[in-house]
């Protein structure tokens, strides 16, 4: 029988056992990098416009380009992912702005929709058993004892899993790094604690008591201690409110405060170790089925002493027992953090959203506040940098919305990829909206690889734009549109595919431009040639998108530029929950027309596709 046991155990798949057998991420061929961009560039330009790009890409492929080429295979020859620590540097670590306000993801909780719908009173009851049931999540991780998820057959990357927990991002002076202190049973020791964050103060408790998990009734404890304590006594100076700063300022105010007192490293670290933080909010951000637009608003512009802004996760908890989540994007990609999330989720639910096991409480130490040496100069500079945020938030326009006519069921029976169907509809309501087709980015990922992360699909194809015209050229017949929307689609469908399999051609052209810089050779003309920008390049992307996958949970970030939406969404059986994000300062872009237009839109072409089978 042991022998048996033995060999079962064996033989279950462990987390990361293919992690060393996944496939290097890589280079696709240069001539169909070049041909697949000039088809993209071709809606944002004249026949003259166009003619000029061509001979600019016809050029680079013929010189500059194809020894930078080669100097980017012989890149990937030593290196399983080419691109990962580009990835990182150029996109989040080198950033100067707020990454804060920026760059980081705020989603909802859908538990409204069952267990937990909005009620004053309950914040620590719900905060202690969803902390453990994502405490328990984390110790399965560190089990290796979670599915190995898959494409078809495909095995895909789980390495984005591991920096959910334990990992912070730390600023610095011109780049920012991470550390990442989360380690599986078999590598060793890994930190244990959480850091709860309340009323400008901060704590930390142990989540490991005598070797054994702490329980539901356990957490209570300690958050009511920690709640307790914060009501009854002045609030803290609201340190965290720093991480909220622009980076090189908040370098310079990190080591001040080091500077100040050794001791305030200490503490500093101690954050950054922690699984995770938890925030207790004392707002009740209003939050229906069908609309979660104040709390989402309230994770991402909230109060900014309550959020640690470099923490990959931030559990949010508000007053009226409505939850959410808030992350650095550095480290991972929504979909590990929605992967974690909906597991919890399920376990919830299976529980009716109760704690049913024992109400015994061990004698645990109690949390352990960290208290930060401040002088009058950080006093003075948390004040600065809270006006600065709160100034820069108020910009940002917001809706979260579900759209309940149908959902993916519906739009499965008409044989149409329901993320595509989205697509479409974005890009029809953009030019109904503005006149003109819209660059977008839409996340493809490249998780079938080492460390893949993403890939852009550029939404914004040729296919598409004949299609939008022909839905707003009224001369034009239903057949016509329908044999144009399915041309739209197998598109789409097709860059879909090739993005999924490394052979998109964004992450490619950053390379180049990356080979070139790195040998101090002047930037290639096809860079900055007008068409490289209108088309979304160098990160211009008017509209700036992710399906958050098929489950209840949905998140989001803010617009690329200025003149921009951010555009993020998840399907169900029976809705789509659409979250969409604009800046107030800029006159032409309103979130919540397009948002609108894009329900009016989901319409359209359901009606379009149903006509096709009358």
């Amino acid at each position: 029988y042991t022998m048996e046991k033995q060999v079962l155990e064996s033989s279950e798949e462990r987390t990361f056992q293919y992690q060393d057998t996944l496939p290097s991420l890589p280079v696709p061929p240069l001539d169909e990098s070049l041909s697949k961009y000039l088809d993209a560039v071709k809606p944002f330009l004249n026949e003259e416009e166009y003619q000029r790009t061509e001979d600019i890409v016809k050029k680079f492929e013929n010189g500059i380009g194809k020894l930078l080429h080669q100097k980017l295979l012989e890149r990937a020859k030593t290196r399983r992912n080419w691109l990962e620590d580009w990835w990182l540097n150029v996109s989040y670590l080198d950033l100067r702005i707020s990454t804060q306000i920026h760059c980081n993801m705020a989603g909802p909780g859908p538990y409204i929709e069952h267990c937990w719908p909005a009620k004053e009173g309950t914040q620590i009851e719900r905060a202690c058993l969803n902390i453990w049931h994502i405490l328990k999540f984390w110790e399965l991780l560190r089990a290796e004892k979670l599915a190995v998820e898959r494409a078809g057959d495909a095995v895909l990357d789980m390495s984005q899993l591991r920096m959910v927990f334990n990992t912070c991002k730390v600023p610095g002076i011109t780049r920012d790094s991470i550390s990442h202190s989360f380690k599986t049973e078999t590598e060793g020791e890994c930190p244990s604690h959480l850091i709860v964050l309340c009323r400008g103060r901060v704590f930390a408790f142990d989540t490991i008591h005598e070797g054994n998990m702490v329980t539901p009734p356990e957490i209570f404890r300690q958050l009511t201690y920690i709640k307790k304590r914060c009501h009854c006594e002045p609030d803290g100076p609201g340190l965290p409110a720093l991480t909220s700063n622009e980076r090189t300022k908040w370098a310079e105010l990190r080591e001040y405060l080091i500077g100040l007192d050794p001791k305030n490293l200490t503490l500093l670290e101690k954050i950054q170790k922690s699984i995770f933080v938890v925030c207790l909010d004392d707002s009740s951000p209003h939050a229906t089925p069908e609309d979660y637009t104040e709390v989402t608003r309230m994770t991402l512009a909230g109060d900014p002493t309550l959020r640690w802004g470099d923490k990959s996760y931030n559990s949010i908890f508000f007053s009226n027992g409505v939850c959410s989540a808030f992350c650095d994007h550095s480290p991972f990609d929504a979909m590990a953090l929605i992967n974690v999330l909906h597991q919890a989720e399920k376990k919830i639910i299976e529980h009716e959203g109760k704690w049913k096991g024992s109400d015994k409480v061990r004698d645990i130490p109690w949390p352990e506040e960290l208290v930060f040496t401040v002088d009058q100069k950080l006093i003075n500079e948390i004040g600065r940098t809270k006006e600065f945020y709160y100034k820069k938030v108020s910009n940002l326009q917001m809706v979260s919305y579900a759209f309940t006519s149908f959902g993916k069921a519906s739009i499965k029976t008409r044989k149409l990829h329901p993320d595509t169907f989205v697509q479409l509809s974005l890009q029809l309501a953009y030019y109904k909206c503005h006149g003109r087709p819209g660059s977008c980015y839409e996340t493809a990922m490249t998780r079938r690889f080492y460390h893949g992360r993403t890939e852009t699909i550029r939404s914004c194809t040729v296919e598409a734009v004949e299609w939008c015209k022909s839905m707003l050229n009224p001369s034009d017949s239903t057949y016509q549109r329908l044999q144009l929307m399915h041309k739209a689609f197998a598109k789409h469908n097709k860059m879909r595919k090739e993005c999924e399999n490394g052979k998109g051609f964004d992450r490619h052209l950053l390379g180049l431009l990356l080979i070139a810089q790195e040998q101090g050779l002047p930037v290639p003309e096809l860079y900055v040639d007008k068409a490289y920008t209108a088309s979304g390049g160098g990160g211009n992307f008017v509209l700036s998108t992710s399906l958050t996958g098929y489950t209840r949970f949905t998140g989001f970030t803010v617009p690329m530029v200025d003149h921009g939406y951010g555009f993020f969404y998840s399907i169900r059986d029976d809705r789509i929950i659409v979250n969409c994000s604009s800046w107030k300062s800029c006159p032409e872009t309103d979130a919540e027309v397009l948002c609108r237009t894009v329900f009016q839109c989901f319409q359209d072409l359901l009606e379009l596709s149903v006509t096709a089978q009358l």
